[in-house]
């Protein structure tokens, strides 16, 4: 298997309540709607695959779990930028998929039903603890960081979590939250429901 590497910036919102189960109880929990809807947002500064640059490039994952995460049964469904060529849409969506190895292929064997690839503009921008992606018509998402009272310009964070994305993650909220995507539909602005960010560094 050749080796590769990506490295940037991620944000998530989902349909949770927050504080999402799903974290502190290493996917064991039943979501707080019974079932999760949530798209992980990821925005490489930089990365490669078999010679092919990824620089610049911005991902998506969509999942729906019908009941707790540990249970399986995931649906998965994949947005890439547009910018993005045929050579590597093919490398984000092995690295995504878990296919080629690394933190995805840890979750792999729960999904059983990949949805597919669309292709969108994404734009993925931070101010902050304020955190926005969106992807076209499908995707509109921001979170806001939850302040730390020892520091008002970092996040509160829990650690040492199975998230496939980063071990350490940043606690936040949604500020909205819009999925129409792979028949996976949620849209909620009442900044009540979660949200996580953090840097991340992926490899084989």
């Amino acid at each position: 298997m050749s080796t590769w590497k990506i490295q940037g910036q991620y944000m998530e919102t989902c349909n949770c309540n927050f504080l999402c189960p799903c974290i502190t109880s290493n996917l064991a929990a039943v979501p707080t709607e019974g079932d999760c809807k949530a798209v992980i947002a990821m925005s490489i500064d930089e990365g490669e695959k078999d010679g092919i640059k990824l620089d610049g490039l911005s991902f998506m994952v969509v999942m729906h779990s019908p009941g707790a995460m540990i249970d399986g049964d995931l649906k998965v469904g994949l947005i890439v930028d547009e910018r993005a060529d045929d050579l590597q849409t093919e490398a984000i969506a092995a690295i995504a998929s878990g296919e080629a190895g690394g933190p995805m292929a840890n979750l792999a064997p729960l999904v059983s039903n990949m949805a597919g690839i669309e292709k969108r503009s994404i734009s993925f921008t931070a101010d902050g603890l304020r955190f926005a992606a969106k992807a076209g018509e499908l995707i509109d998402q921001e979170v806001e960081g939850v302040a730390s009272i020892a520091d008002e310009t970092q996040a509160v964070f829990i650690d040492n979590t199975a998230h496939p994305v980063n071990s350490r993650l940043n606690l936040a909220k949604a500020v909205r939250s819009m999925f129409n995507a792979f028949g996976i539909s949620w849209n909620d602005a009442s900044g009540s429901r979660n949200g996580h960010f953090a840097k991340f560094s992926w490899s084989n």
